[in-house]
């Protein structure tokens, strides 16, 4: 999984303090001096996955509304360290929750937090099994075989005769048939298996 991004606008003595102790931290942070340099580098890629730290409010962020629940506006003085760093925390959270609660999968959308998967207004639970079964598929370009299956899922290194890959996807593969009447969501190829 990619770091997540914590872009600090226009707060230079803040980034200087967290670039010395970035090996700490579990997160990226991009320092940007002026407001205009952020704007022209995020023009085209978008903000909405990372934390936007800035000292004071800029009306232009806060009207959008893709972003402005990414902010941090740290402007009281004096600052406390491990307060902005819970803060930075507990944001990062938010948004990993946020973001897990819809993958878009084809035509269906997964959320990985309530563990269910829909298409229009029909919704499915799935088992965490099922959930990294179909993440992991969904994740390959290619039909994956059995054994990668076995391997990256179940961990099972050895050639033992076992049918747990086989019998997870036919029962996941029923779900879905009678959930959404869908035979193609995860489609045989050649002893292999592809979202």
């Amino acid at each position: 999984m990619a770091k997540q991004l914590v872009n600090i606008i226009e707060f230079p003595i803040l980034y200087n303090i967290l670039d010395e102790i970035k090996y700490l931290f579990g997160f990226t942070i991009h320092n940007y001096e002026k407001l205009k340099d952020f704007l022209e580098k995020t023009e085209n890629n978008s903000a909405e996955n990372s934390i936007l730290i800035l000292r004071k409010k800029h009306d232009l962020l806060l009207a959008d509304d893709k972003i402005k629940n990414n902010i941090l506006i740290l402007d009281e003085l004096p600052l406390n360290l491990e307060k902005i760093l819970d803060q930075i925390n507990t944001q990062l959270i938010k948004q990993a929750y946020f973001s897990q609660s819809k993958l878009n999968i084809k035509d269906y959308v997964l959320d990985l937090n309530s563990k269910h998967i829909s298409y229009l207004n029909k919704k499915l639970k799935l088992t965490e099994k099922e959930i990294e079964i179909i993440l992991f598929l969904n994740k390959k370009k290619v039909s994956q075989k059995i054994s990668v299956l076995e391997q990256e899922i179940w961990g099972y290194a050895t050639k033992l005769e076992t049918h747990t890959v086989e019998t997870h996807i036919y029962r996941l593969r029923k779900k879905i048939k009678e959930s959404f009447d869908d035979d193609n969501f995860i489609t045989n190829f050649d002893n292999g298996y592809k979202v």
